[in-house]
């Protein structure tokens, strides 16, 4: 049965631009798609929700969770990366052979991201296939939508012998199982997502195989980019070429491909991943931790690259996307100004900061791009994937009657919104947060 719900709608249709959209009506049809969103009621629908003290925002999508780590999030990050991994995450991973675990770990993070207004998630699960079919039916049976990718990684130099796929033949059979397993899911909000975990991590031969199945299969890419000064300069020395031209060799580099973190990319290697229709995942408080550097993400806006916005959990330490969006912002600050005050030329590179609305498209509009989704902004056609978030006297992000315009509200939204004031999540038009 189809409903409308008014309200005042705060989103981005475009990079940089906040639009506003104040007492309209958004109507929903039975297979939770919008059909009009205007300012008054016609003869649209015959239940409607109306909503007080609030305001309603596209839902947010996370383009790179590694869902193992929920457990740690928050530690181990004064380590380096290839530390971090071998002394916290892959012991942890590691446990995810015993399902029970596996399970309890799901039930905790799916309803926490999901009341934080994370609508769509992109998963990296572990090498375990049970495990990550029962994150796909902890996603489903919550309402989630979510990529869902069982990790491979099979190369001995960096994948310790408790912790990885026999060989590359295991690597391909393994994640080709999973993807049919996660097909057979019920429900139609989760997907599977080729995950080899970054070249490093895995043999050429299994990078090759992964990319046939990609293309066998019709499924998307997921995978880590030149994310440090260790991963790039592996990849170079390893294969003789950067990581984007070494992806994109083994078939890896596809439409709506995700790249996490890119940090180091070439100008050739941006040509690349906009030729073929892939994108980054910015994950920008993780970079801060990781990286090594900053994305430009205002840079690699403006020349056409798809970029949506990731948590990275765990290795950045906040769930909420709202946060990351903050982050996005202060790292581009960061980025522009430089912070070695010791050097007497201009520090910083000019022109890269990001405003709030940027940051926000990034983890709205940007995502369902990067990911070929239809989501992202309330507007006909789209999925309803929304959130009410509470603006009133008892909320924690601080309105104060006239002297806060649309635009203050909204970047006091992105920048202060707690869960506590997120009141309804919305996936595919059925209520998801608080659960019912």
């Amino acid at each position: 049965m189809s409903y409308s719900i008014r309200g005042t709608i705060l989103q981005t249709p475009d990079p940089g631009r906040l639009e506003v959209l104040r007492d309209h009506v958004v109507t929903v049809d039975d297979a939770g798609v919008i059909t009009d969103v205007g300012p008054d009621i016609g003869e649209r629908a015959t239940d409607l929700v109306m909503l007080s003290g609030t305001v309603l925002l596209p839902g947010l999508i996370d383009t790179h969770i590694h869902a193992p780590q929920w457990p740690q999030l928050g530690t181990g990050l004064d380590l380096s990366l290839q530390r971090w991994l071998l002394e916290y995450t892959f012991p942890l991973e590691a446990r995810y052979s015993d399902l029970a675990f596996a399970e309890n770990v799901w039930e905790s993070m799916v309803p926490a991201l999901l009341s934080r207004a994370t609508t769509t998630a992109v998963y990296h699960s572990s090498v375990h296939e049970p495990a990550t079919l029962a994150l796909a039916e902890t996603c489903a049976r919550y309402g989630q939508r979510a990529f869902v990718g069982r990790v491979a990684m099979d190369e001995r130099d960096v994948a310790p012998e408790w912790y990885r796929d026999g060989d590359a033949a295991d690597a391909v059979a393994a994640s080709h199982r999973s993807i049919e397993a996660i097909r057979a899911v019920p429900g139609g909000l989760v997907e599977p997502i080729v995950t080899p975990r970054f070249i490093p991590a895995c043999t050429d031969a299994a990078l090759e195989g992964l990319g046939e199945l990609a293309r066998a299969t019709g499924v998307r890419v997921q995978t880590h980019c030149s994310e440090s000064d260790w991963e790039h300069r592996y990849v170079l020395n390893r294969c003789g070429r950067t990581d984007t031209e070494a992806l994109s060799s083994f078939g890896l580099v596809t439409d709506h491909t995700v790249l996490a973190h890119a940090t180091h990319l070439t100008g050739d290697d941006r040509h690349i991943i906009g030729a073929a229709g892939a994108g980054v995942s910015h994950c920008p408080l993780s970079n801060a931790y990781f990286a090594n550097a900053v994305f430009p993400a205002k840079a690699s806006l403006e020349c056409g690259l798809r970029v949506g916005l990731g948590t990275d959990i765990a290795g950045g330490s906040e769930a909420s996307m709202l946060a990351q969006c903050h982050y996005a912002v202060t790292a581009s600050r960061l980025l522009e100004e430089g912070v070695d005050a010791g050097r007497t030329t201009r520090r910083g590179v000019a022109d890269s900061r990001l405003d709030v609305p940027a940051a926000f498209w990034m983890a709205t509009g940007g995502g369902a791009d990067l990911l070929g989704i239809p989501a992202g902004l309330l507007a006909p056609g789209r999925v309803f994937d929304a959130f009410a978030v509470d603006i009133g006297p008892t909320s924690t992000i601080g309105v104060h009657g006239e002297w806060d315009d649309w635009d203050r509200i909204f970047e006091k939204i992105v920048r202060r919104a707690s869960p506590s004031d997120i009141t309804t999540v919305w996936v595919n038009g059925r209520v998801v947060s608080p659960a019912g």
